[in-house]
């Protein structure tokens, strides 16, 4: 499903990184570890087709087939969450019915009607994931996913890994991952 070779990326005279190479099958998950300033984002937002390397190649599934959750959620803080998710389903030409389906797997059915700016961190991040997951992407790109969710959030990411979905994702707690991922990336 994923192919990248010999992949650079250059900010002007900074190099983020080079000679990166991956393969990833349908269904695997990469693990992308690695230091702060590393480069673990940076690819991550080229394997999302967001950004472009400055050289190598790329074999990846069509853009509306990813989804991406980066450092933060990207849902509008003054909307409810079932007000962004039917913005986002709309967008994505996805039925309604899957609006309510993933509020309620992700535990915030209940709060569906308040202000997301009214939500901790943690239930921001759990309607981030919703938002990602709305379209049924083929490939996930999870940027940092475990970040600020309690136990019960946890176990809710573990779930989305366990789909067998094909996911990338970058952390620096590879050990809630590891078991899980099928390939590993270390930057240095």
């Amino acid at each position: 499903m994923i192919a990248a070779r010999a992949l650079s990326k250059r900010y002007g005279d900074r190099r983020v990184f080079r000679d990166v190479s991956v393969e990833l099958e349908a269904g695997g998950l990469l693990l992308v570890t690695g230091a702060n300033g590393s480069g673990k984002t940076t690819l991550l937002r080229i394997l999302a087709r967001l950004a472009a390397p400055s050289t190598g190649t790329l074999e990846l599934p069509a853009r509306e087939t990813i989804g991406y959750l980066g450092h933060e959620p990207l849902v509008y803080r003054e909307l409810t969450a079932l007000e962004n998710l039917t913005l986002f389903a709309r967008l994505y030409r996805v039925e309604r019915e899957r609006v309510g389906m993933l509020l309620e797997r992700f535990g915030l059915w209940d709060v569906r009607n308040q202000r997301v700016s009214t939500y901790s961190r943690g239930m921001q991040q759990r309607l981030g994931l919703c938002r990602t997951l709305l379209h049924d992407p083929a490939l996930l790109v999870l940027d940092e996913p475990a970040n600020a969710l309690d136990a019960p959030g946890l176990e809710l990411l573990d779930g989305v890994f366990a789909e067998g979905r094909t996911t990338i994702v970058a952390t620096h707690e590879p050990e809630r991952v590891e078991p899980f991922a099928t390939r590993r990336l270390a930057f240095a």
